[in-house]
């Protein structure tokens, strides 16, 4: 199976781990996997700002990078992103030469837990890490992606690690993409609620699968002084890994978790 790796721009500038634990475990389940250097920017930023014509060129670039590997999947670390490129097929329906490679991205773009536990039939990842955590659902992934299953099946099933229900877990961390910058009293309201909530937890590790909001969270951690570790679910599961815990589900089908 060969695997196109969408690494997503805080991935590849701020946390690089991310992006190469993210491969390991795909390259463990048997992936042939590509990064295609050209791709950059997936538009998001530019396009949620308003420049909606202008993150044009973005889109076709990336869909250019992306399909430069004859592969079967595309995977990318972060729901937000991902999401971005599901919306491709909406966002060039009327382009005469990039609405059916959009479509072909879209069709075949998945989250990376998403894509462990929907594609691959992945439950046990052979991951062991032995904490206290707790865990941020981010807004896009759930809200627009649609996602809220996969990365608490996974997680339920590393070894010796215990999940924390994460009070008000459906409340947004502030981030936002250019929201925290355009509105950044608002924004520091909302993650400071968040830092609350993952401290009455009494969690020593906070696991997300959207770098940007780790990263947002993470940062108010560190100005208020509290110390969290901070870890993508990609590093959870490629933690401490014994290949002979690794388990398989039935396939899903047409079937869609919904876990509140």
């Amino acid at each position: 199976m060969k695997v196109v790796i969408f690494s997503t721009c805080i991935v590849d500038l701020f946390f690089p781990n991310v992006g190469a634990a993210m491969t390991e475990v795909l390259e463990r389940f048997g992936c042939e996997t590509f990064m295609p250097v050209k791709q950059i920017c997936c538009g998001q930023p530019t396009y949620n700002s308003g420049y909606v014509k202008a993150s044009q060129k973005v889109f076709r670039n990336e869909i250019d990078a992306l399909l430069s590997v004859d592969a079967d999947y595309i995977v990318g670390p972060a729901g937000s992103c991902v999401n971005m490129l599901r919306e491709y097929r909406i966002l060039l329906k009327d382009d005469p030469e990039y609405a059916e490679k959009a479509k072909q991205v879209a069709d075949k773009t998945y989250e990376f837990s998403q894509f462990l536990y929907r594609v691959l039939n992945v439950i046990d990842a052979g991951a062991e890490l032995d904490a206290k955590a707790t865990y941020h659902r981010s807004c896009h992934m759930t809200r627009l992606l649609g996602e809220r299953t996969a990365p608490f099946k996974l997680l339920d099933h590393v070894k010796d690690l215990q999940m924390e229900p994460l009070p008000h877990i459906e409340n947004c961390c502030g981030f936002g993409g250019m929201f925290s910058a355009k509105e950044p009293e608002i924004s520091k309201q909302m993650v400071d609620e968040k830092v609350d909530d993952v401290l009455s937890t009494g969690a020593q590790v906070l696991i997300s699968a959207d770098p940007s909001c780790l990263m947002n969270i993470a940062g108010r951690f560190s100005r208020r002084n509290e110390k969290i570790k901070i870890m993508h679910i990609a590093e959870v599961l490629n933690h401490n890994v014994n290949p002979e815990r690794i388990k398989f589900h039935e396939p899903l089908g047409v079937e869609q978790e919904v876990r509140p």
